[in-house]
């Protein structure tokens, strides 16, 4: 979906005015709120006053107030460099002082359902791997020179991703931490929303909850196929799949600005009953997300 949709829906709703990349940067001090296609951020940004709009790259900014916070809403664009790009920019160009995420995602856990917010305490990039050489059918050579974090899933050899932080040197990190205070408000406001249970005349077996903590994983794909779903469950305890939050975790370490991510399941990332759910329920746990990033907000210093 076009990232001018985002700018197209604030227009049409009479929600914004637009600024286009002849303004200058917005210099107040903002949480940046981001999510990966319109769907997502729709609750938001009808949520947000005191809207102006800018242009930058072919993205809308939306700068206003939501839940008493000054933000910068827009939308990362779907998968891992769009989500890096766009947040890198918003970075460039606006005076962020912490990222939130809002956003659908896969579940992982077997003990999570469509519906549930997951807030997990770090993000790692399950996809960034070494595709090792075949040495017989279905046997790979296992990698020698490269840091290999975990069991592979076929050819495919799980690795740390390079980060420059520091001038000179090269770090392989397999993980990026959600900002400690965040994750406590997050404690904080999780057993006090209230979650939507039903899509339109089709309901969950049980209301949805938010949980806080535990592994994340991203990569540039979309996931619907139960024994990836079972591996990364096993070699990196994730709870939630999705296509951005590492890529944006990976941008704010390295610009030193705190981060944190909340993810709805939308589906079981090819661990549902029957066919994949997230056509019946990606705005029902778009909106749940959305809820808990609102209440969040509201909770902040």
């Amino acid at each position: 979906m076009p990232q001018r949709l985002l700018l197209i829906i604030a227009l049409v709703l009479g929600l914004a005015s637009p600024a286009w990349a002849a303004d200058p940067p917005d210099s107040t001090p903002r949480t940046a709120v981001i999510s990966a296609f319109a769907p997502e951020i729709v609750a938001l940004s009808r949520a947000t006053r005191d809207q102006h709009t800018y242009v930058y790259g072919g993205t809308a900014f939306i700068t206003g107030v939501l839940e008493g916070q000054p933000v910068v809403l827009f939308l990362s664009g779907e998968s891992m460099v769009n989500a890096a790009m766009t947040t890198q920019r918003a970075l460039d160009r606006f005076h962020i002082v912490r990222i939130v995420f809002s956003g659908i995602a896969g579940g992982v856990d077997p003990a999570l359902d469509v519906g549930d917010v997951v807030v997990a305490d770090r993000w790692g990039q399950y996809l960034e791997s070494v595709m090792a050489r075949e040495v017989s059918p279905g046997v790979f050579e296992t990698p020698k020179d490269e840091p290999i974090l975990a069991a592979p899933f076929g050819m495919m050899y799980p690795k740390g991703v390079q980060v420059t932080h520091t001038p000179g040197v090269v770090e392989h990190k397999a993980w990026f931490t959600a900002d400690p205070a965040l994750m406590a408000v997050a404690r904080g406001v999780a057993g006090k929303v209230t979650l939507k249970q039903c899509a339109g005349a089709t309901c969950l077996s049980k209301p949805p909850r938010v949980v806080v903590g535990g592994n994340g994983v991203s990569g540039q794909s979309f996931v619907d196929n139960a024994a990836l779903r079972a591996w990364a469950y096993k070699t990196f305890a994730a709870r939630v799949l999705d296509m951005e939050t590492a890529a944006v975790g990976q941008v704010a370490y390295v610009n030193d600005t705190p981060f944190i991510a909340f993810r709805s399941l939308s589906d079981l990332a090819g661990g549902d009953p029957g066919a994949n759910q997230a056509a019946t329920f990606f705005q029902l746990a778009s909106d749940n997300s959305a809820t808990v990033v609102r209440a969040f907000l509201a909770a902040l210093p």
